[in-house]
């Protein structure tokens, strides 16, 4: 990975902190980007390369300073090689009871903001001759539960998009990883927007009892290296994929009682 450039966004926690240390680890150049400076800063002095660690944060929500920020992305080291969109937000709450300012900024930042980050790097690097995009979607992306309508909707976007993307840019060496994660011990449910937009403040039992994220990484960075063009990461809710696809309506049976908190 030396001298290859990645950009992460989500990256002062969670899977995309577990991210900036594996990369940092193989010698990769990073750029480490979210809203919160601090915790990115406290990331960057945790990596193995610090020196080779830049710090860029913004908010995903603000999609209209996007093309700027990558923009600056670029000037820093001159390209990215591999981005990975981990920035994220997710959903408590059922869909009748959800303002719909709080399904909105799901979008905006969930999927908007992954597109508009996207596109804009797009073109740096065709013109270089290649590169990676990954996003890191969820295994709600390809199935929906109780009290993720809204997220589950972002997460189904990103599918539809990247999926079209990716037979667009084919021939442009350009490749397309979606990552789906299943229950993943971070701290996605603490921030996860309740039905007024608040944050949930607790962690779900299920969330808890996850993989960690290192272990998640580790299984992104394995697909990404393998050029994969779709991976489900997780426990037995992996099986959910399969299960659906087969099996629709029993699923749609099953997943109405299901513990998914």
């Amino acid at each position: 990975m030396k001298n290859t450039v990645v950009w992460i966004t989500g990256a002062s926690s969670g899977i995309g902190e577990a991210l900036a240390y594996n990369y940092s680890a193989k010698g990769a150049k990073l750029i480490i980007s979210s809203r919160n400076r601090d915790e990115l800063f406290r990331v960057k002095m945790a990596c193995k390369n610090p020196a080779l660690v830049h710090v860029l944060s913004f908010d995903l929500e603000n999609t209209e300073s996007l093309p700027q920020k990558a923009a600056d992305a670029i000037r820093i080291f001159g390209r990215i090689d591999l981005l990975i969109n981990s920035g994220g937000i997710s959903q408590r709450s059922l869909a009748i009871d959800t303002s719909a300012a709080t399904e909105e900024r799901l979008m905006r930042v969930n999927f908007w903001g992954t597109v508009a980050l996207s596109k804009a790097v797009l073109p740096t690097m065709i013109a270089q001759g290649g590169g990676h995009i990954v996003c890191i979607s969820s295994l709600v992306g390809k199935f929906g539960t109780r009290f993720r309508s809204a997220y589950a909707a972002s997460k189904h976007a990103l599918h539809g998009y990247f999926d079209s993307l990716r037979s667009e840019v084919y021939d442009k060496n350009v490749n397309i990883t979606i990552a789906c994660p299943g229950y993943i011990k971070t701290n996605v449910t603490l921030n996860a927007l309740t039905a007024d937009g608040t944050p949930q403040g607790t962690m779900d039992e299920a969330q808890a009892n996850g993989m960690s994220p290192e272990a998640c990484a580790a299984e992104i960075v394995k697909a990404i290296d393998q050029k994969k063009e779709e991976v489900y990461i997780g426990g037995k809710e992996v099986k959910g994929v399969l299960f659906k696809r087969l099996l629709p309506a029993r699923f749609s049976k099953y997943i109405r009682k299901a513990n998914v908190t």
